[in-house]
């Protein structure tokens, strides 16, 4: 059974379609939800949630029927929002004790368990500051160690990286990783950056008006580009360099010091490696160039 099925749903704010007919299944892993402002990410997981209700299709989570079944879909899921949710005047293990409560725990076991997602996402002793006095990249912190305070197998996160530093923002990717990788968590990544969505998801919907218009897995959607290929030898490198342009090959120096090259389509890849062994070197580096997840996703909103 799959975690999240999605069949046809539509949603409308008074004339303005937010979803129309979205379509599609996740059955665990990392996914990434891409979509330009305004394409209904944030209405797609309001409607995961139970907060709206579909004006026709079906939705559903862990096989129960949203928003009837709602509140027995929450009990597995966790959600980050974009927005902030800092208590102000209480301390972070205040405020996921309180959380913990909210999902039936005795205020023991949710202190307890406070503490252990707290330790998990690197809070310190910050945990026991008010809230008002926190950093963004620490609000960004605990409210994503809200999300994880009840154990849940299905985690909604909006905008994670939203704010953060750099380091900040790898360290909270790396945490997200751990989780759909060594804990068999299913996240669902709603961001506008891709390499966020990159680092941590192998899959990915792309959501444009309103409609999933491109879905599948990232290493299938950024297949290699037809004749394209990235290459380096050891030695020898001009006269490598003239053997190629002499076979037809269109020739670029990357950044890195690699070659670019865009072999005649009737050349076979094995050649370059017998040209190189006709000038006297070895190939080192030879990779297929792949599709950016960018192209994928600009080709898939209409503006590629």
């Amino acid at each position: 059974m799959a975690i999240i099925e999605l069949n046809g749903v539509e949603v409308s704010y008074g004339a303005t379609k937010a979803l129309q007919g979205a379509t599609c299944s996740i059955e665990g892993g990392g996914v990434g939800l891409l979509g330009p402002n305004g394409a209904g990410k944030s209405t797609l997981l309001k409607t995961l949630l139970g907060f709206i209700r579909a004006d026709a299709g079906e939705a559903s989570v862990f096989g129960h029927r949203l928003p009837q079944e709602a509140l027995a879909a929450r009990q597995r899921l966790g959600y980050m929002p974009e927005r902030e949710i800092v208590a102000r005047n209480v301390s972070a293990v205040s405020f996921l004790t309180y959380c913990g409560q909210l999902f039936g725990m005795k205020r023991a076991d949710a202190m307890e368990r406070a503490h252990e997602v707290l330790n998990y996402v690197g809070a310190g002793d910050s945990r026991y500051r008010k809230m008002q006095t926190y950093s963004t990249g620490m609000a960004q912190r605990i409210k994503f160690a809200q999300a994880l305070v009840h154990d849940p197998k299905l985690l909604l996160l909006d905008e994670p990286t939203n704010g953060l530093d750099p380091e900040g923002r790898i360290e909270m990717l790396e945490l997200i990783k751990e989780l759909v990788v060594r804990r068999g968590v299913t996240v669902v990544l709603s961001s506008h950056l891709l390499p966020d969505v990159e680092h941590v998801c192998e899959q990915v919907l792309v959501i444009h008006q309103g409609q999933i218009v491109r879905e599948g897995s990232i290493r299938a959607l950024t297949s290699a580009r037809e004749n394209l290929f990235e290459l380096s030898v050891r030695e020898n490198k001009q006269a490598f360099r003239q053997a190629l342009a002499h076979a037809g090959c269109t020739l670029h120096t990357q950044p890195n010091g690699n070659l670019l090259v865009a072999k005649p389509p009737a050349m076979n890849p094995r050649e370059f490696f017998e040209l190189a062994r006709a000038k006297g070197t070895q190939v080192r580096h030879f990779v297929p160039v792949r599709h950016r997840l960018e192209e994928v996703f600009m080709q898939a909103i209409g503006r590629n």
